[in-house]
């Protein structure tokens, strides 16, 4: 495989990846199809965890709902399709 390839492959498995990813809302937005709870470190993995298990749920958009802790941050998010 040429340079070129490679880097095209990447750059197209990278956007099919986001267009799947569920999207932080602040909102609520759509029907509601369950609740997921993370803890993390910081606020970004927070978040990241948070997304990662929305779309392992088959959630489009997801809305955090509480953040609480000093040192482990644990959140809660509502689903919604």
């Amino acid at each position: 495989m040429n340079m070129k390839t490679v880097f095209t492959a990447i750059a197209l498995s990278t956007l099919s990846v986001g267009a799947f990813a569920a999207t932080e809302i602040q909102y609520p937005q759509g029907q509601e199809i369950g609740s997921i709870s993370a803890s993390a470190n910081t606020l970004d993995s927070l978040q990241a965890k948070l997304a990662a298990k929305a779309d392992a749920a088959g959630a489009k958009t997801f809305q955090i709902t509480s953040v609480q802790g000093d040192d482990t941050l644990h959140g809660n998010a509502v689903l919604f399709k």
